[in-house]
């Protein structure tokens, strides 16, 4: 069953975004993904994180 907390929710973030809800800089979320420790998908010219692929990541 969905909560209200789940609906509102993203289901992803721009860099700028994950930067501010993890406290990670924009260079490091970009060194991550260059590593293949953070999945990023580009749509048109944005790239966006997956909001589970942040939750994994700071969950180590």
């Amino acid at each position: 069953m969905t909560t209200l907390n789940d609906a509102l929710e993203p289901l992803a973030y721009s860099i700028n975004e994950a930067s501010r809800v993890s406290s990670l800089g924009r260079t490091r979320l970009y060194q991550l993904i260059g590593e293949g420790r953070l999945e990023a998908r580009k749509i048109g010219k944005r790239t966006l994180i997956p909001a589970a692929s942040l939750r994994a990541l700071i969950a180590g």
